[in-house]
């Protein structure tokens, strides 16, 4: 199977790593000094579940000549999603898959208007990984689980030769037939956990500790599951009653990809996280002030430094 990745950053990476040292072909589009890395000493993963060292990969800058693939994993941040989708399109044969693991339940739609709704299936990662230096990425949370699917609750056949390799590869994989459900519950977690952890640039165990702030972690993600019922969305009823009980387990010290990004003056996901639950909610005539004020006070670091 030819897999291309979008982006070989933190989750790029880590799953184009481990999917290569499986066996599988592996063509990386990646840019800047990662990508200079990358084609002079090859790719390294340092992981708790096992490191992996590529020598060589294949790595470029674009998609000219990489020819049709079997899957496209698009991993770049969501303000990049057009230009993923356009590169995305050089490489589709006819049974292409497009999949997205980023933030947010907007990007499918986004791919499918540029590559076609027939080539997009849903995609899901827990995971916090790093690009510690150029060529180099550092999972740093014990686990990494992923959920693929197709967007009509399918159980396609190139789906489960999908997930099939993937669990080759060591990734903890679930073929899933219900992937809006998976998309919209891990964003309700990420509006959360990555709004108030970014918002009071803290880890969650101080956050989770202060009453004040429990409440309006809780708060954030009520407001977003209010918002997938209106859309229509079915959620787990376990889910809806404790929507941020992970979050409560979870070591005090974990931070986030938006907390990362403030603390390094890098640009921020907010606008398609909190900031797609006030457009969201717009539409649908809901009030979201939790999610709105999260917005707001993150709005103006966006851009980063």
């Amino acid at each position: 199977m030819h897999v291309a990745f979008i982006g070989a950053g933190g989750v790029g990476g880590f799953v184009g790593a481990r999917l290569q040292a499986s066996g599988e072909r592996v063509t990386f589009i990646q840019r800047g000094p990662h990508l200079a890395a990358m084609q002079t000493s090859g790719l390294r993963l340092t992981s708790q579940l096992g490191d992996v060292d590529l020598t060589e990969v294949d790595v470029r800058p674009d998609a000219d000549g990489v020819g049709s693939v079997d899957v496209v994993f698009v991993c770049v941040k969501s303000d990049q999603t057009e230009a993923a989708g356009e590169l995305a399109k050089q490489m589709l044969g006819p049974d292409t898959a497009v999949i997205s693991l980023q933030n947010g339940v907007e990007n499918e739609d986004r791919l499918a208007a540029i590559v076609g709704p027939e080539h997009v299936l849903g995609g899901v990662i827990y995971i916090l990984s790093l690009i510690e230096e150029p060529g180099h990425i550092v999972h740093s949370t014990p686990g990494a689980k992923l959920q693929i699917g197709e967007r009509d609750g399918s159980e396609s056949t190139r789906a489960r030769v999908i997930t099939e390799a993937c669990a080759k590869a060591g990734l903890d994989v679930e073929l899933s037939t219900d992937i809006e459900a998976a998309l919209w519950i891990k964003f309700t977690g990420l509006c959360a956990h990555n709004g108030m952890t970014a918002l009071t640039r803290c880890a969650i165990g101080p956050i989770r500790e202060d009453p004040v702030c429990r409440e309006v972690l809780i708060r954030c993600a009520r407001e977003v599951l209010t918002l997938a019922k209106a859309r229509g969305v079915m959620l787990p009823d376990d889910f809806k009653a404790e929507p941020v009980r992970v979050f409560m387990k979870v070591p005090p010290t974990m931070t986030s990809s938006m907390h990362y990004d403030i603390t390094h003056h890098k640009p921020l996901e907010v606008d398609w996280l909190n900031g797609a639950v006030v457009r969201l909610a717009a539409q649908d005539e809901l009030d979201v002030p939790v999610n709105q004020t999260i917005f707001a006070g993150l709005k103006l670091h966006a851009a980063g430094s």
